[in-house]
């Protein structure tokens, strides 16, 4: 067995370093897109069956909102360029940028080589909700998806409507493609609504019955044109399990929204990342 060295408290006593400061970023013009969501009219909406999946589009400068419209649901969230699926939503550099939860302010950057921003989130009605003292939060970019391979590694079942599943089927229907090749754009995901945390004693990834309530929603700007999956977790509000059909679970909504003309003057899509790719060679 190891011995605890002499000077052990000294090294855990050490400040920690935020390894990405974000206060170089661009950030977003929040009054410019409030003022602009506010005359915006309504041009489409997906209702997403409970344990079950669907897929929407939202044109570069529109606004989409998930909402929470019967009982308590997390949502599990896909975002893809909608003209090239290899750009996609990265969560492990958004959550190195913004930390392991999402809110106001806070936006959701895309794969390499792109990195940029995406989405913008403009209204969060949960962000009251701040860290709980289990240290929980909602809207994580932490969990990965519930999918039928680990539940099968763990119990040996065969169950389809994990949120892997669920997002393979959407995007599926949504481009033509078969399942095989959708499911390799299928990504980690934004869980909307969900409340996880780690665990302090062993550093375990948990989750907790989700405060969302009918009423509540994220609203998102999109900065580039996005396809979207939705995917209504078989876990309910997640309170107890996921990966099957013993949670109560309910239907999301997800309403796109276009502001009008001149709304969004001096507003450009991001471009892509400006670094040169020459990995110096």
């Amino acid at each position: 067995m190891p011995q605890t060295p002499p000077d052990a408290e000294a090294r855990r006593a050490i400040a920690p370093v935020i390894c990405y400061p974000t206060t170089t970023l661009p950030q977003p013009d929040l009054a410019l897109y409030r003022a602009a969501r506010d005359g915006a009219v309504k041009t489409s909406e997906t209702l997403v069956p409970a344990r079950d999946a669907g897929s929407f589009h939202v044109p570069a400068g529109q606004f989409f909102r998930i909402s929470c419209v019967d009982g308590p649901q997390v949502g599990d969230l896909n975002l893809w360029n909608a003209s090239d699926l290899s750009e996609r939503f990265y969560s492990g550099k958004t959550r190195a940028l913004h930390g392991t939860h999402l809110t106001t302010g806070d936006r959701m950057w895309s794969s390499f080589p792109h990195l940029r921003p995406v989405a913008t989130v403009i209204s969060d009605t949960l962000d009251w909700y701040g860290i709980d003292p289990f240290g929980g939060s909602v809207h994580d970019v932490i969990g990965t998806r519930c999918d039928p391979y680990t539940h099968n590694l763990l119990s040996g079942g065969q169950y389809h409507h994990c949120c892997h599943s669920n997002l393979t089927r959407a995007l599926s229907d949504v481009t033509g493609l078969s399942l095989t090749q959708a499911e390799h754009h299928v990504h980690d995901v934004l869980n909307v609504f969900m409340c996880t945390g780690f665990t302090r004693d062993t550093g375990q990834y948990f989750m907790k019955a989700s405060p969302v309530r009918p009423g509540d929603h994220l609203e998102f700007f999109a900065e580039i044109d996005l396809l979207g999956a939705l995917s209504a977790c078989p876990g309910g509000d997640c309170s107890s399990e996921h990966s099957s059909d013993a949670a109560a679970c309910h239907p999301l909504l997800v309403e796109v929204f276009a502001p009008v003309a001149g709304a969004l003057a001096g507003w450009a899509s991001p471009p892509p990342n400006r670094y040169d790719r020459s990995h110096g060679r």
